[in-house]
């Protein structure tokens, strides 16, 4: 795996990383370059769970997550510590505590199901942000909260313990495991429609822009969709939306099917990708 170093880090929010996102790109990148290079030469599809197990080293595991917000679904977490964490229990309709080891990245069944395969990628991808931009730093927080108490912003450390057998049928007992819990609006935003951030709300952003950068590299990306511009009679740079509907059609939506097609990703990630990369822009009346 290819180690990050950030360059620069908040020291008062327990050296989160300040960087661009182009720095971003540049580490997923590297990553690509070390474990599938292909995917810097022709545009594809990438296997998220397949990257997080073998390349990354997380467990994955598949629950109805539990969320205390039902208007703010949690999509997916990532545990720092082992520990235990509430699911939903569709058969007995009732919320329990299970355990999940550290590194484990719990996927909601939500997610997985039929017709959401690009929404399930981007939330992997996600997750993988995290474990790779931002191990030291949540790690960094569990030894502080196991010292002071704390709680932690995204996730939750209480006072509830739960039980679970180990590889030997003994029993232990645990506390509730250091999870950063990421909802529906930090997963496929890429920071879009923010103005002001929170360290937490900058790693959610560093976290998404990893996944669009893993799985959109810009390697392909960009010359992607050049091709498909040029194939559709248009040289310029970029499109403003608003001034001629064919080219209006063309970006929102020829465009981003075929994105989604190509690299697995949802029709809305393509779009915002599209934006971020610089293709679109909204013509201001």
């Amino acid at each position: 795996m290819v180690k990050f170093t950030p360059r620069r880090v908040d020291r008062n929010n327990y050296n989160t990383p300040i960087m661009y996102d182009k720095e971003i790109d540049e580490y997923a990148h590297a990553i690509l370059k070390d474990y599938k290079p292909n995917l810097l030469r022709e545009p594809g599809k990438m296997d998220f769970q397949y990257f997080l197990e073998s390349y990354l080293g997380a467990t994955i595991i598949y629950h109805d997550i539990y969320s205390d917000d039902p208007n703010r679904p949690i999509l997916a977490m990532t545990a720092f510590e082992k520990g235990c964490i509430r699911v939903f229990d569709r058969e007995d309709e009732c919320v329990k505590r299970v355990f999940v080891p550290e590194r484990a990245v719990i996927i909601d069944n939500a997610v997985m199901e039929s017709g959401k395969e690009g929404l399930a990628l981007f939330s992997g991808f996600h997750e993988a942000g995290h474990i790779a931009l931002h191990w030291e730093v949540f790690s960094a927080m569990v030894r502080d909260g196991a010292e002071f108490g704390a709680s932690y912003e995204s996730g939750f450390k209480g006072d509830v313990n739960c039980e679970f057998a180990d590889e030997f049928g003994d029993m232990l007992t645990v506390s509730n495991a250091s999870v950063v819990c990421c909802r529906r609006g930090n997963i496929e935003s890429m920071g879009r429609g923010r103005t002001e951030r929170t360290a937490s709300d900058w790693r959610e952003h560093q976290a998404d822009y990893f996944a669009a950068a893993i799985a959109m590299p810009n390697t392909t990306f960009i010359p992607f969709v050049r091709n498909i511009l040029r194939e559709n009679g248009y040289y310029k740079a970029t499109v403003t939306t608003g001034r001629d509907g064919d080219l209006d059609i063309l970006v929102e939506d020829i465009i981003p099917d075929a994105i989604s097609e190509t690299y697995g990703v949802s029709k809305r990630a393509a779009g915002i990708k599209l934006r971020k990369a610089g293709f679109v822009h909204n013509h201001e009346k």
